[in-house]
């Protein structure tokens, strides 16, 4: 009986020891559950907020949710990393181990985080958006979608073309829809016993009576070289941007067959061959 008396006094001392720190310990279970809540809540207001702001701002969709994601997790981490000093764990080792996972991590996804970033470039500087025509290398094609990784290209015969943005973010590229307007530039050989006058008032004639080409706009005839077998004579005007190809192709068409009327002719490469008789 006094064995058992003195067991539980021993166990009521040993209770009463550890209970100022049980106490202690779970203020500050509390105070973490109250900072994580406070904190998440506050990430998710932010987000909301910066939402709002990039919508005012008209910014690409695509990069508008990357940055509400980075905004959301950015304040959780700090709030981890808050909550965490608040138990007592030390916020240098939580930093150490994040930067050796992440170091290791972007050595091993080295090409996708470059990709990554271009993309990030490409719609913070926009460069060209979804719709526009562009010519990059030996690629080109109108622009369906950009991504944060691969930008898709649609070409004029219907084939797709994925480019990673980190290359194409450190290529020169050509937007060809970039302006409101193009200016069409037709060159023609022409012999030179040609009348280059009239040749010059066809390539006018021409371009004035297309609808595409623009009327606001000044046409100019003229000789641009004098080669070894021809004249090369040229046509400038002004057409938008939506119509270059098609009067362009109209357009040359057109000043062929005018040509073939008026009797101007267009010099070809050919091989005349003699053959001497034997004596």
């Amino acid at each position: 009986m006094i064995r058992e008396e003195t067991a539980v006094t021993e166990i009521l001392a040993a209770v009463q020891e550890v209970l100022p720190d049980l106490v202690r310990f779970s203020w500050r279970l509390l105070a973490v559950a109250v900072i994580l809540l406070i904190g998440f809540r506050a990430a998710g207001s932010v987000q909301k907020m910066a939402s709002r702001t990039f919508a005012r701002m008209d910014m690409e969709i695509s990069l508008r949710k990357f940055l509400q994601s980075m905004i959301y997790a950015g304040i959780c981490v700090l709030t981890v990393f808050i909550a965490a000093d608040k138990l007592g764990v030390s916020s240098a080792s939580i930093v150490a181990i994040l930067g050796s996972a992440g170091l290791a991590l972007s050595l091993s996804l080295q090409n996708v985080l470059s990709n990554f970033a271009g993309g990030v470039i490409i719609l913070l500087m926009k460069p060209f958006k979804v719709g526009d025509y562009i010519v990059c290398g030996t690629e080109e094609g109108t622009v369906t979608s950009i991504g944060l990784v691969y930008t898709t290209l649609g070409t004029i015969d219907n084939r797709q073309v994925v480019l990673p943005n980190g290359a194409l973010s450190n290529m020169t590229l050509t937007n060809a829809t970039a302006q409101e307007k193009r200016r069409l530039e037709i060159k023609v050989g022409i012999g030179y016993g040609s009348d280059l006058k009239k040749a010059k008032e066809i390539l006018l004639e021409q371009f004035r009576s297309h609808p595409c080409v623009r009327r606001d706009e000044e046409l100019l005839a003229y000789v641009d070289a004098l080669g070894e077998s021809s004249v090369v004579v040229g046509v400038r005007g002004w057409v938008s941007t939506g119509d270059y190809m098609t009067a362009k192709w109209e357009l040359t068409e057109q000043i062929k067959l005018a040509f073939d009327e008026a009797g101007i002719e267009i010099p070809f490469r050919q091989m005349d061959v003699h053959v001497k008789p034997e004596s």
